[in-house]
């Protein structure tokens, strides 16, 4: 199968998510709104009203007859069809968990240097977005990564991986929500990410992984940027 992923091409955003565990799975892949006709199947397919069960936004998965959206429910179905999920319902189910709580802090992170509304600049909510901004780093940052860290702590098989023994897609996330991070705020994730040893040692090892490391060194990754989710603005580091 080659699976058709639809996101915006110009931004790692939640779509980034998705093409590291494609690219793990080393899955044939068409990132369709990089191809020539751009953003216009996207857009057709979220408009098409013949779809009985139409995704709401990008990015969305066309997987044979299947058409799946939202981050967390694609990954779902890729952990279980590439072996980057447990095999017990038990461990899916976890592995899912700890997704949904990525896409949670993933939203918060957004939602700092767009405080009032999306559809605005972050020109015209700066004072908001700095007070948001102090707010997440002071208060929310160190209680999701703070989360994670005790996952690894805690996990039975020791504190390589979120879950069991052996990499998820879980752990590809929490790769990206890092990475994210410490180009957003370099100088706040200086000061939490020692705190956070088994988190940052899991970022490093996932970077490190062979397929990953290729396609970080490709042209498929597209840079960080600040028409992203996770944007450098200097004046919002503490």
């Amino acid at each position: 199968m080659v699976y058709e992923l639809y996101y915006w091409p110009t931004i790692q955003g939640r779509g980034e998510f998705v093409r590291l565990a494609l690219e793990e799975a080393s899955a044939r892949y068409v990132d369709v709104a990089r191809g020539d006709s751009a953003e216009d199947p996207m857009l057709a397919y979220l408009d098409d009203k013949r779809i009985a069960r139409p995704p709401f936004a990008p990015p969305f998965l066309k997987a044979g007859k299947l058409i799946i959206a939202q981050t967390a429910n694609i990954l779902l179905f890729l952990g279980e069809q590439h072996r980057l999920a447990p095999a017990t319902t038990a461990g899916r189910l976890w592995t899912h968990q700890l997704q949904l709580t990525i896409a949670d802090l993933v939203a918060e992170v957004h939602d700092c240097h767009h405080p009032i509304a999306s559809s605005l600049y972050y020109e015209d909510q700066k004072r908001e977005a700095k007070r948001r901004a102090h707010h997440l780093i002071r208060e929310r940052l160190p209680k999701y990564l703070g989360y994670f860290e005790r996952v690894l702590e805690r996990n039975p098989r020791g504190p390589k991986f979120l879950v069991e023994s052996r990499l998820t897609y879980a752990d590809l996330s929490a790769f990206q929500l890092v990475a994210g991070l410490l180009y957003a705020f370099p100088k706040a994730m200086a000061r939490l990410g020692r705190r956070q040893p088994n988190l940052m040692r899991l970022h490093n090892r996932v970077a490190a992984r062979p397929r990953i490391a290729a396609y970080l060194a490709s042209q498929r990754r597209i840079a960080p940027n600040e028409d992203d989710i996770f944007r450098r603005y200097p004046e919002l580091d503490e």
